[in-house]
């Protein structure tokens, strides 16, 4: 029995917890579209959305995926990612994204643009619409 409220008490902590991820900074409520790679424009479509706590999803050339990020803002730590395994034309382009996505480590959101960088570079531009605008 004093196990079970342990874990209560634990689960009560990390429930109630703010949080601090990119979600929380203006990440959420958008599916942001991938507009540049490794500084060149990115033909394929490519997404990124933060639909709960510590999680992202989106979409690849080809799949969908999923992972989760527990690190505060500014900062991204993107998890192992999980897809989908289908095959099509674009699959060099996805390789290049889920590469890159995985690289990135800073996050920044300014307006309508998130761009994610590594310790050296912006890695990945992306940007949402108001529904208005072309993402």
């Amino acid at each position: 029995m004093p196990g079970h409220i342990i874990l209560a008490i634990i689960l009560s902590l990390t429930i109630f917890q703010k949080d601090e991820t990119l979600r929380s900074y203006g990440g959420a409520g958008h599916e942001w579209h991938l507009r540049t790679l490794n500084g060149q424009a990115f033909d394929a479509t490519a997404t990124l959305t933060f639909p709960s706590r510590n999680r992202i999803a989106g979409t690849a050339p080809c799949n969908r995926y999923h992972s989760h990020n527990t690190a505060p803002y500014p900062w991204i730590d993107i998890g192992p990612i999980a897809a989908t395994r289908r095959a099509c034309p674009d699959l060099q382009a996805e390789q290049a994204f889920f590469q890159a996505l995985g690289a990135v480590n800073v996050a920044v959101i300014k307006g309508s643009t998130l761009t994610l960088s590594d310790e050296e570079r912006p890695l990945m531009v992306f940007r949402h619409h108001d529904g208005n605008a072309r993402p």
